[in-house]
């Protein structure tokens, strides 16, 4: 039987660049950068279902935000959006397991990209995901952020 990991590995600290949703739900984590950046949280009590295990819209949020974030990195800031992200749920997760995310492979045709992954508590893979992301259209002036 795989251990438990309990607790936030060394190097991880608050994820790189946070939203309302990720700030709402709280713990997403990041450790690294470029090609090697990484993307895990540790399950707290916001992330479980009535039922006491980590909530499916949970995982697939996880496993969207960390997929989209790793391949931003690798690409040098290219930004793209999801367009599909089918997810196979494999175990279930309990409040204080560390989870990670792995990407497994990406496939590029154009302006479409399509990434494979899973989200893993140690040894146990507690879902699979395939992403199909689109590249982001540029901002046109009326919808670009206000300056800092």
């Amino acid at each position: 039987m795989t251990e438990i990991v309990s607790s936030v590995p060394e190097g991880f600290g608050p994820i790189l660049r946070s939203s309302p949703v990720l700030d709402a739900l709280g713990g997403f984590m990041s450790r690294g950068a470029d090609a090697s950046l990484e993307i895990g949280m540790l399950v707290g009590p916001n992330h479980l279902n009535a039922r006491g295990a980590l909530h499916g819209g949970v995982t697939a949020t996880l496993l969207d935000v960390g997929i989209g974030y790793m391949l931003v990195a690798r690409s040098g800031g290219r930004r793209r959006v999801t367009a599909r992200l089918t997810v196979d749920y494999r175990s279930s997760a309990k409040a204080g397991e560390w989870l990670q995310v792995h990407l497994d492979d990406i496939r590029e045709d154009g302006r479409k990209t399509y990434a494979t992954g899973r989200l893993m508590a140690g040894e146990r893979v507690v879902a699979q995901v395939e992403v199909l992301f689109i590249d982001a259209a540029a901002p046109t002036p009326e919808h670009q952020p206000p300056a800092a």
